[in-house]
């Protein structure tokens, strides 16, 4: 029997330090779900003790995941281990986290603490840990450019205390392949019980070698649990990609030995759900995920895939979670079909009165395109899920004029906690009118950072999917929004921006 490979999910966690793709507790709890459905072994939810925000997050996935160990982060210290046992009191199975800094250069210039007083500290945050919650899970962060003697003396130390994990992250991005199995290894064999603790990896992307960081991690240096992230979302470069680790194992099942709980089919709909909930759109020649990922250009590819899928191809599409059929439904079908449609693409949504919502919205774009693709469905449903009635502004209409010669001009209509408010402005074109017009009204004062456009589907009938990044004191967060009409997308996701940058709490950043 192959041995099985622990899939351990930071998106809510780490994923979510990428600036400008915080989340909040309704977006963070849908995508647990979707992660739930995958069937993650641990997903990592928050950091309960970094803002009430996050507390509130992570309680609400605790209580609601049955199916995955929900786990929180904490820094080494009563309190934020505290905060995360209360967050994880309803969970089946829950899992702290905890860490401390290791390497010499963040001890001295970030802890500016001795090499005795972190040891002291991350074997005392272990011990409390430990008669809270049964399952623990230790970090030194900056691991790998920690000194290996100072290393294995902590390591030993809280797997006696009762450290169940013991996770050797490369926070900077730092490490090479060989290397970083090797210096795994090393730690299993210098440690006398090292054979008591599960061995993770969890390494960042900054020289773009995070996923096979993770992999000569698990088979040079025998880890048994890989720490990852959908898209690769996170902070810097991003963190080990979920998706390609996953198929990695499971294509080269071969080579690896191991196998992993993981619905390969359910990777695409998380995928999807991740990049239009955070505004972080995957790029089409990404692995496994990108439009362009099972895409062939060449004739003499597009030749061999006809004669045998084999030729070109080492995965098949559907087993990702890629429909053979793209053109699902049009303006004639109905709402079972729709309903069908939601299911076979790992769509849940939790009530009547939400799908009727959804089906209304599917009619009303099916009028004003003919094709309607499943890009275009988890789009909608997207925007469906990610408008709340208690947003402080919501899009109601707008009209535009543009042409050769003229300065364009826009009207918007837009509701302002219910109440309608009308704004107009020119602008340099149609999309800055727009934006123009809503900011005169609400001044916000933001800075745009950040406007992107991305076509959902292929053709000039496609949806467009806006995204829009705000900047104001020190806080950055993204909008997103989709329609056929650019303008009007542009416009939702100014709007959603602002609810976010209105909503959004402080929160303290952790390093991993």
């Amino acid at each position: 029997m192959a041995e099985k490979l622990i899939i351990f999910d930071t998106t809510l966690r780490d994923g979510e330090q990428s600036p400008g793709a915080s989340m909040t507790r309704e977006e963070k709890l849908r995508i647990a779900r979707q992660l739930e459905r995958l069937k993650v072994d641990v997903i990592e939810a928050g950091f309960a003790a970094s803002s009430q925000g996050d507390f509130e997050a992570v309680k609400a996935i605790a209580d609601t995941i049955k199916d995955s160990t929900v786990c929180s982060l904490s820094r080494a210290n009563d309190r934020d281990i505290s905060r995360a046992a209360e967050a994880l009191a309803g969970a089946k199975s829950s899992r702290i986290h905890t860490f401390i800094a290791t390497s010499p250069l963040h001890m001295e210039k970030k802890l500016r603490m001795t090499a005795d007083q972190v040891f002291e500290q991350a074997v005392q945050s272990v011990r409390f840990a430990r008669n809270l919650v049964g399952d623990i899970e230790f970090s030194p962060e900056d691991g790998y450019r920690s000194d290996m003697d100072f290393l294995c003396r902590i390591l030993e130390a809280v797997i006696k205390e009762g450290a169940t994990t013991i996770n050797v992250p490369d926070t900077v991005g730092y490490a090479i392949p060989e290397l970083y199995g090797e210096f795994i290894k090393t730690l299993r064999t210098r440690i006398p019980n090292s054979d008591k603790a599960i061995w993770s990896v969890h390494c960042h992307n900054d020289l773009g070698m995070a996923v096979a960081n993770s992999l000569a991690g698990i088979k040079i240096g025998g880890a048994r649990q890989i720490e990852c992230t959908i898209n690769g979302l996170g902070e810097r470069a991003g963190n080990c990609a979920l998706e390609e680790v996953v198929m990695a194992i499971k294509t080269r099942s071969d080579y690896f030995g191991l196998t992993v709980g993981v619905d390969t089919q359910q990777i695409l709909a998380a995928s999807r759900m991740v990049s239009q909930t955070t505004g972080f759109v995957v790029q089409p020649n990404k692995a496994v995920v990108g439009a362009n990922a099972f895409a062939h250009a060449s004739g003499i590819h597009q030749d061999g895939v006809l004669k045998a899928r084999d030729t070109y191809e080492i995965m098949r599409a559907q087993d990702v979670g890629w429909s053979a059929n793209k053109i699902v439904l049009g303006k004639l079908s109905g709402r079972n079909a729709f309903k069908q449609r939601l299911a076979d693409l790992g769509v849940e949504l939790e009530s009547e009165g939400e799908i009727n919502s959804a089906f209304a919205k599917f009619k009303e774009l099916a009028d004003r395109k003919s094709e309607i693709f499943d890009e275009d469905i988890l789009a909608l449903v997207s925007e469906e899920n990610l408008s709340h009635e208690k947003d402080t502004f919501n899009f109601v209409s707008l009209s535009q004029r543009s042409e050769t010669g003229e300065r364009p001009h826009a009207s918007i209509v837009f509701n302002v906690n219910g109440l309608e408010v009308h704004s107009d402005s020119d602008g340099n074109g149609p999309v800055d009118a727009s934006l123009k017009a809503i900011e005169k009204h609400v001044k916000s004062g933001a800075e745009m950072v950040l406007y992107s456009v991305n076509a959902i589907s292929g053709s000039t009938e496609s949806q467009g999917e806006v995204t829009v990044r705000l900047q104001n004191s020190g806080r950055i967060v993204n909008g997103v929004g989709s329609d056929p009409d650019i303008v009007v997308a542009s416009a939702k996701a100014y709007l959603s921006a602002l609810n976010k940058l209105r909503s959004q709490s402080d929160r303290v950043m952790a390093q991993g």
